[in-house]
C-alpha cells in the first residue's frame, strides 16, 4: 500500500529504515529501496512485486544450491578399470 504522503514526508514519519512489504521482516534503507525501486522501475514491475519475484527467485537458488551439494556428496561408484587398478595395487 502506498502512502498518501509525500517521499520526504513519509521517511521523517517512519525514519530512516522502512520495513518493505514483500520482504521476509528486512528493513531497508532509503537508498537500498531507491536501488530497488530502479532495478524494478526497469524491469517495468511494481516495487512491491519485484521484491516478491527477487525472494522467490533466491529461495529456488536455495533449493538448487542444496541439491547441487547433495549430488556432489554422494560418493560416486568406481568404474570396472578403476575397480581393476584397485584390485592390481592390493598386496598378494
Amino acid at each position: 500500500m502506498r502512502s498518501l504522503l509525500p517521499e520526504g514526508a513519509a521517511r521523517a514519519i517512519h525514519g530512516a529504515s522502512m520495513k518493505v512489504p514483500g520482504m521476509s521482516d528486512r528493513k531497508m534503507t532509503e537508498a537500498q529501496r531507491a536501488y530497488e525501486a530502479k532495478r524494478a522501475a526497469k524491469a517495468g514491475m511494481s516495487l512491491d512485486k519485484w521484491l516478491s519475484d527477487k525472494e522467490r527467485r533466491a529461495a529456488a537458488e536455495a533449493r538448487e544450491d542444496a541439491v547441487t551439494v547433495a549430488k556432489a556428496a554422494a560418493p560416486k561408484k568406481t568404474g570396472f578399470f578403476g575397480r581393476l587398478l584397485e584390485k592390481a595395487q592390493k598386496p598378494l
